[in-house]
């Protein structure tokens, strides 16, 4: 798989699943359902002011009393809550922010009664599209965990394991980055990455091949892995990044964005089910390629 779209023209649309949208009175929030119902990939529960969903839907002509289109009236402030109660309720299987903050959404997949949680770290994969490059690449976690310890690397890198095996990647080539390839006692996260790799090859970490610490040019690159003389199946062939902190991560995730003009899809993985959690200003084209990964991760 070499392009988003392709991933989107991969889905099973012989049982489709329900998206539950927290609160889906916006415009390119019905663009995306519009977009979505039309290439066939979901069903979709909305929540929201009925009367203000319709006459936005109205707008860009998208028709809410088809088949695949439920519309749930509730204030704007219980929006979050019954999406999320629709998923707890097995009425959806994914969980699609609208136009809310994403706080409001997290604290109902928080919930101890009807949230979503599994137990463990709740992270943030990325996929993306990036011009003139050869595959597709996982990026995590850029959204939830600010300094990760090593036991939260571990699921982070769980999750977008999970991610990726559904989407289609059998044995994921997980690069676990630091600013330099060896392991210096004073970088916490070069220690991390040792540990992380021999964690790997005990069979602690399954489903996929890790490696650390590598550099992010030693990562991605093959002919700058062996200018340093490193020889492994994951240096210069990575399909997952992880990063060590919240802040290397945004700022690798807005640079593939602003400066390689690259596409994304995005979930949080970790949950019982998975959550669309796009930006409010991302396109209803982005937000498609988000619900596609999702529903690839709900199979």
């Amino acid at each position: 798989m070499k392009t988003l779209d392709e991933m989107v023209d991969q889905l099973d649309r012989q049982e489709k699943k329900t998206v539950a949208v927290a609160q889906a009175a916006n415009p390119e929030v019905l663009k995306s359902v519009k977009l979505a119902t039309e290439k066939e990939m979901a069903k979709f529960l909305l929540t929201g002011s009925s009367k203000e969903i319709e006459r936005l839907a109205e707008e860009i002509q998208l028709n809410t009393s088809r088949d695949d289109i439920i519309v749930y009236d509730c204030k704007e402030e219980e929006s979050a809550e019954e999406a999320v109660k629709a998923v707890h309720m097995n009425e959806a299987q994914v969980v699609m922010k609208g136009h809310i903050d994403t706080k409001t959404l997290l604290k109902a997949v928080l919930h101890k009664e009807y949230g979503l949680r599994a137990g463990g770290v709740l992270s943030h994969v990325a996929l993306f599209e990036i011009p003139n490059q050869d595959r597709l690449l996982f990026l995590t976690d850029a959204g939830m965990n600010i300094a990760p310890t090593l036991d939260e690397k571990v699921q982070i890198i769980n999750n977008a394991v999970h991610v990726a095996n559904q989407a289609g990647w059998s044995q994921p080539k997980v690069a676990v980055l630091a600013a330099v390839e060896v392991v210096n006692p004073s970088m916490e996260a070069t220690t991390d990455a040792a540990v992380l790799t021999q964690m790997n090859k005990r069979g602690q970490i399954k489903n996929c091949l890790v490696d650390g610490p590598l550099a992010f040019d030693n990562a991605v690159d093959l002919r700058a892995a062996r200018e340093k003389g490193i020889h492994s199946e994951v240096a210069g062939q990575a399909d997952i990044l992880v990063v060590p902190t919240i802040e290397a991560a945004n700022a690798l995730y807005k640079s593939f964005m602003y400066f390689a003009n690259a596409k994304v899809a995005a979930v949080i993985s970790g949950a019982k089910a998975p959550i669309v959690l796009t930006s409010r200003a991302d396109t209803a084209a982005s937000k498609v390629y988000s619900l596609a990964l999702a529903l690839n991760s709900n199979k």
